[in-house]
């Protein structure tokens, strides 16, 4: 089994966040193998990247008119990481959200993003929509 360097798996983590704080679909799927699944959050049936990882960064798009992730901590263990961060966003009626979880994250053998899996509670962010 090759081993991704921390390097590289830090720079895909990096790309990663950046095209959700982008909120741009191509940018961010290129980051994931063909097969990937996205956990996210944690206890949700899981989601083939591919097929719906579109849908869901356009969904951020209607909501959201700016976006930023900031990651706190990053622990790199083997073709693994975990990564401990923090979303701020602006709605488009210009309401202001934070929200923070950990994602761990599953490298493959070519260096792409395998699985994805998001501790974070959803309704806690969509609470804050609705205040």
């Amino acid at each position: 089994m090759n081993t991704i360097s921390q390097e590289a798996i830090a720079t895909l983590i990096a790309n990663y966040f950046a095209n959700i704080s982008a909120m741009n679909a191509e940018g961010l799927i290129e980051n994931f193998a063909e097969d990937a699944i996205s956990y996210d959050p944690v206890g949700e049936p899981p989601a083939k990247i591919h097929e719906n990882f579109a849908v869901f960064i356009n969904q951020l798009k209607t909501v959201f008119k700016k976006l930023e992730a900031t990651t706190e901590h990053i622990f790199i263990a083997g073709n693994e990481a975990a990564v401990k961060w923090t979303m701020q966003g602006i709605t488009k009626n210009d309401k202001s959200v934070t929200f923070a979880g950990i994602t761990v994250f599953e490298i493959n053998n070519f260096g792409k993003i395998q699985t994805t899996r998001a501790y974070w509670n959803p309704a806690l962010m969509l609470a804050q929509l609705r205040s």
